[in-house]
């Protein structure tokens, strides 16, 4: 059984700033106190890359922005996330034409399973007026 609290701290990050801050509650709301733009609920979980990690902040900046976020369910962490823009672009690559949202193909760690996808909806016979209107 998980013990964490509901109540416990968020990360907020700021992309502009490349900085991240825990806080209590919806704290997004008030934006960045060193430059006032959107500050993102990124969850619980996340691990911040370092202030002059470019790769890092590419990627991090990617899954916010697609809506991913770092809360754990219970105690079993996260999930898998790309780390790095090279990791990123190949998910993003390998789901087009699966249908699956951006954040749904970027937490999935095999991207053979996304070109697969891809497959199998290629394969899938289209109706009549699918064709027409295409």
């Amino acid at each position: 059984m998980c013990t964490r609290s509901q109540t416990s701290r968020r990360h907020y990050v700021c992309l502009s700033c490349r900085v991240s801050t825990k806080r209590h509650g919806a704290a997004g709301q008030n934006g960045c106190p060193r430059c006032g733009e959107e500050l993102f609920d990124a969850g619980h979980d996340l691990e911040v890359p370092k202030k002059r990690d470019e790769a890092g902040w590419r990627a991090l900046t990617a899954l916010l922005r697609a809506g991913v976020t770092f809360h754990s369910r219970c105690c079993y962490g996260p999930g898998w996330r790309p780390r790095t823009p090279r990791e990123v672009r190949e998910r993003l690559a390998a789901s087009r034409g699966t249908g699956l949202a951006v954040a749904e193909a970027l937490t999935t760690q095999d991207v053979e399973e996304l070109s697969a996808r891809r497959r199998a909806r290629a394969r899938v016979p289209r109706s009549r007026a699918d064709r027409r209107a295409a």
